[in-house]
């Protein structure tokens, strides 16, 4: 059986003298393994579509539970992420935590909208990567069950926190003078602005997800919170983000650090 979608390549892994193994999220059938065979001579009408981050209609051959690349249309190829190392390593942590979260078989087309919009962000729009990264970790754990409640603090129920925390394991908002109240792990900082864009990240309009600025300090504390809540709820480090910080000075990017506790 055929079957023709729209995918974008997570992950590839040479196999033989000219293979690939992909990993492909689809926009019909959700996340699939699929073989592209001699797509690695430069002859292969399946070169362009096999690489990674490259978005592309798709024709797949099914046979039982063996999927083969037929055809693969490019339709975008984020050509000005590939050219800057930076933001090649930011796209591959993207699409890192995509294949994480994304389940075999099951459609999830929310979650490809999100990453073909962050690559698009990064690409044509020439968002700063901090706030892309930022924007993508937080909706990305909103598409995954693990939505912050941010609506105001979970103690008191200020609707705007006394110097704003958000805790990482329980995943709500509190005053920093609550924070004995609401119970073990870290919590991180978040300024008046860095809650207004997390709030809007989480329950804006995913159209205008990117669609916000904040000065460097709201930024970093935004950044900071963010990596560290996915890193929490994922349980789990990721090595693309290892290599992105190797290349991104921290002054520039932030990281996850104690917060306050």
């Amino acid at each position: 059986m055929r079957l023709t979608t729209q995918g974008i390549v997570l992950r590839e892994t040479t196999y033989k003298e000219a293979d690939k193994i992909l990993t492909v999220l689809t926009r019909d059938f959700g996340k699939r393994t699929v073989k592209a065979r001699g797509c690695r001579r430069k002859t292969s009408r399946l070169m362009a579509g096999s690489q990674l981050l490259v978005y592309s209609d798709l024709t797949i051959n099914e046979r039982g539970e063996y999927l083969t690349l037929m055809e693969a249309d490019p339709l975008e190829q984020f050509l000005h992420v590939r050219q800057e190392l930076e933001l090649l390593s930011l796209a591959s942590y993207f699409a890192e935590v995509t294949e994480v979260t994304a389940q075999e078989g099951e459609a999830a087309p929310e979650l490809l909208s999100l990453l073909l919009n962050a690559l698009y962000a990064l690409d044509r729009l020439k968002k700063p990567p901090r706030l892309v990264k930022a924007a993508f970790e937080l909706r990305l754990l909103c598409l995954t069950g693990y939505e912050p409640l941010l609506d105001g603090c979970a103690v008191c129920g200020a609707p705007e926190p006394e110097d704003a925390r958000l805790n990482l394991s329980q995943g709500v908002l509190h005053c920093a003078r609550c924070r004995s109240q609401v119970g073990g792990g870290v919590s991180m900082p978040l300024s008046p602005g860095a809650l207004a864009a997390a709030r809007h990240i989480v329950l804006g309009n995913p159209k205008k997800l990117f669609s916000f600025a904040l000065s460097p300090e709201s930024l970093r504390l935004l950044s900071d919170a963010c990596e560290a809540f996915l890193m929490t709820q994922q349980e789990r480090g990721f090595r693309t983000l290892d290599y992105y910080k190797q290349l991104v000075p921290q002054d520039q990017e932030g990281g996850f650090h104690d917060g306050t506790v």
